[in-house]
């Protein structure tokens, strides 16, 4: 953690490959938590399924998050109160230690801080409300690394990005832009196949059909 927490002062967005101009300042102002902890399987990352009812990115993985409430201070407050509602995190064993830079995204509306924290004391997580969350999971980084879990995306717009077949959680888009780009900051990412592109629905029975080894998944 120390070397990635190093590693974040002078990134601008385009780490992640988003425009380095900032985001307009009509875009509603959100955050989302990267909590990072310690698990059976050495570090692991916690991740949400949204649940497939919802109207705004159904089915998708996220990481706990939404936008900033009056009740925020800032982007931390919103990442930590988002968790709790979401899939029960407790706070006082989180300790955020950096926040990254602002990214936009344009087809929501939202300009997102994605906010870095070290589960100290892991808590159990479940879906708080299933209306809006599907699955948790606690994703060891070992299997996010793993070459063979890497694919990238045709998106809607021609361009392919970068997802990871996690058993029964296909983390592409947002999220996935995200992690890729942590886990090249933190040092953690191996060589994997860049040419192997495939289309929404198919990497998404890839990931239906990989084998669970066992997740922390509630």
């Amino acid at each position: 953690m120390r070397t990635l927490v190093k590693r974040t002062a002078d990134l601008d967005p385009g780490h992640f490959g988003w425009p380095k101009d900032a985001p307009p300042s009509s875009a509603r102002a959100a955050a989302v938590l990267i909590l990072l902890g310690e698990g059976e399987q050495g570090p692991e990352v916690l991740l949400l399924r949204r649940a497939d009812g919802l109207n705004s990115h159904p089915g998708q993985v996220a990481f706990p998050g939404g936008a900033l409430d009056d009740v925020d201070s800032g982007p931390v407050d919103a990442a930590l109160r988002e968790a709790v509602e979401e899939v029960g995190v407790r706070v006082e064993g989180v300790r955020p230690v950096a926040t990254l830079p602002e990214l936009h995204v344009p087809h929501s509306g939202f300009r997102v801080t994605p906010v870095l924290a070290h589960w100290v004391e892991p808590s159990p997580v479940a879906a708080v409300d299933p209306g809006e969350t599907a699955a948790v999971a606690r994703v060891p980084i070992s299997w996010l690394t793993d070459p063979e879990n890497r694919v990238r995306v045709r998106l809607t717009s021609g361009m392919a990005g970068p997802a990871f077949l996690v058993p029964g959680m296909l983390v592409w888009g947002f999220t996935g832009g995200l992690l890729a780009g942590l886990l090249e900051l933190a040092g953690w990412s191996r060589s994997w196949n860049r040419a192997d592109v495939r289309e929404l629905d198919e990497a998404w029975r890839a990931a239906e059909e990989a084998d669970d080894i066992g997740l922390g998944r509630s």
